[in-house]
């Protein structure tokens, strides 16, 4: 008996391998989905403002909300109109650099709506994906559409790293050694890349075993950001919306009070926008505060002005953004009222309890032909005496041959 449980044991033992190795496969995937990393960016931007909170106490965020007045105000509204102007262009390049049309004032009025998602739900990226998912169903691709909002968010980025590197390079900054020591490595990892891609290029298989997908994205990127008819666009645009950034961050420190000159605070606001661009936030709230609050603390500027600085770009951020607001309510108010104009009547409440009755199909008609209408013949005409019976049938009105009826003449 022990023998037979003993080899029934090792029987099943090998099969509880394959089903625990699928359980645990599918519980990483569920971790690496975009929700529960939502969620987890979510998280630690909580995490990092408490922090800020415990350490700094509230008085910086006060603070901040305190000075901001109607006058600068209008002035981040004016810098946000430029920016999401030259955003939107960008897009416009990118969607018609890989094959898609994009109006240019559907593009604004998006990009304003996307920015104001972005900055009022959790994750900061939620503006971008609904702005392209609805233009990949507006221009009947979603594929297209989706690719050419990464694109042009990629193109920004780039543009961000680009001039971010330069300066922390060239200017001092809390990061200015440790940006140097990581240079040369950093320059000489992306010399070997570029050399490994081009010996594979050189002596790459047939092109049927490339994958066809690799080739056509790398194609629409190279057709999106760096053809000639959008090459320069794309980078006038980044250059534009990256010089609108640093200036509201330069106003924002003007307005906190740092008392700090512009390339003092150049560096300083670089590092908060490459910190912007981690996906862990409340709606761009978090790292941002974070390393405002560290890079103005080891530049001798205090860390806690550089929260305030960091609180009151958030505010104007929010505030340049609200004209997206606008769109959403009047895209969702042009939605409804067309639903009624199709619709007059509207749909019955399923709480009355009864359904309008179907329409019903209408009767066939049935369709005499001419010939037998216009029957004409003496064989079927009604005789004389039939005509007679009928007009002597009983109550009739008429008397037969001048004499009243009687129950014989019936």
């Amino acid at each position: 008996m022990s023998r037979h449980t003993g080899e029934t044991a090792e029987a099943e033992a090998p099969s509880a391998g394959p089903a625990a190795g699928g359980g645990v496969r599918r519980l990483l995937g569920r971790l690496g989905g975009p929700a529960v990393r939502t969620r987890l960016g979510t998280l630690a931007g909580v995490v990092i403002l408490a922090v800020l909170f415990w350490r700094l106490g509230t008085g910086a965020f006060v603070d901040g909300v305190r000075r901001i007045d109607a006058p600068t105000l209008a002035v981040a509204l004016g810098i946000g109109l430029v920016t999401t102007v030259f955003s939107a262009w960008r897009w416009a390049l990118v969607a018609r650099g890989i094959g898609i049309r994009l109006p240019f004032g559907a593009a604004v009025a998006d990009y304003y709506r996307a920015l104001f998602l972005n900055a009022a739900l959790p994750g900061g990226v939620l503006g971008d994906v609904h702005r392209a998912v609805r233009h990949g169903r507006d221009a009947g691709d979603l594929g297209r559409g989706v690719r050419a909002v990464v694109l042009e968010r990629t193109a920004g980025q780039l543009a961000l790293f680009a001039a971010g590197g330069v300066v922390l390079l060239a200017m001092p900054s809390p990061v200015r050694d440790q940006i140097r020591q990581a240079a040369p490595p950093a320059a000489l990892g992306v010399v070997g890349a570029c050399a490994v891609v081009l010996a594979l290029r050189m002596n790459r298989a047939p092109s049927g075993r490339k994958p066809r997908e690799v080739r056509g994205m790398f194609g629409e990127a190279r057709q999106a950001l760096f053809s000639r008819s959008t090459a320069p666009g794309v980078l006038v645009s980044s250059v534009v919306v990256l010089a609108g950034y640093v200036a509201m961050f330069v106003l924002a420190a003007d307005v906190a009070g740092a008392g700090a000159s512009v390339a003092e605070l150049l560096p300083l606001a670089l590092l908060a926008l490459l910190a912007m661009s981690l996906p862990l936030n409340v709606g761009g709230w978090g790292p941002r505060e974070g390393v405002a609050a560290w890079a103005f603390g080891a530049a001798g500027l205090g860390a806690g002005r550089g929260l305030t600085v960091a609180v009151v770009y958030g505010v104007f951020s929010l505030a340049a953004s609200l004209p997206g607001a606008v769109v959403l309510v009047a895209r969702w108010y042009a939605a409804t009222r067309d639903r009624r104009t199709a619709d007059p009547a509207g749909p019955v409440p399923a709480s009355w309890g009864f359904r309008p009755p179907a329409p019903r199909a209408p009767a066939p008609v049935v369709r005499i032909p001419a010939q037998l209408s216009e029957v004409r013949s003496e064989k079927y005409a009604p005789k004389e005496s039939a005509r007679l019976a009928r007009s002597s049938l009983p109550f009739s009105a008429v008397p037969s041959e001048g004499r009243p009826m009687t129950p014989e003449s019936v």
